[in-house]
């Protein structure tokens, strides 16, 4: 966990830097003190540079993540365990469309979008939390 930590501290460090090296390379050639005979592309290079970085950085693993949860939501089944965004776990009992039923307790029972859930959980982690 501390590695992570190290590592993500690293990677957010050396962007920083990167970023802030870009910054000033373009405050060079807009001032034209830049030592070479730049055009006005060369200017737009660190804010494509910048861009890709967004897009990679950013962008790129939000997408991935957001299909990884679409495919996750249209896979739902009734007796899946789940937990809801609002921290709820409970065991799906019937799928209307996009709404589904779910058991929370023993006769309790309340309907949710699909959207709502967070994550599947496994029957350990349901037994836990029904301790």
């Amino acid at each position: 966990m501390k590695t992570e930590m190290n590592i993500k501290k690293f990677i957010s460090t050396g962007i920083t830097n990167f970023l802030f090296s870009i910054f000033l390379y373009s405050q060079e050639c807009a001032a034209g003190t830049h030592s070479s005979s730049s055009s006005g592309l060369a200017s737009f290079i660190p804010i494509i540079v910048i861009f890709f970085i967004f897009y990679f950085i950013l962008i790129l693993p939000q997408q991935k993540k957001m299909k990884q949860h679409e495919k996750m939501l249209s896979e739902l089944k009734k007796g899946d365990n789940v937990v809801l965004s609002s921290g709820i776990y409970g065991t799906i009992v019937n799928i209307k469309g996009n709404i589904l039923e779910l058991k929370i307790a023993e006769n309790v029972k309340i309907n949710v979008l699909k959207s709502a859930v967070s994550h599947l959980v496994t029957e350990e982690q349901m037994k836990e939390v029904s301790k």
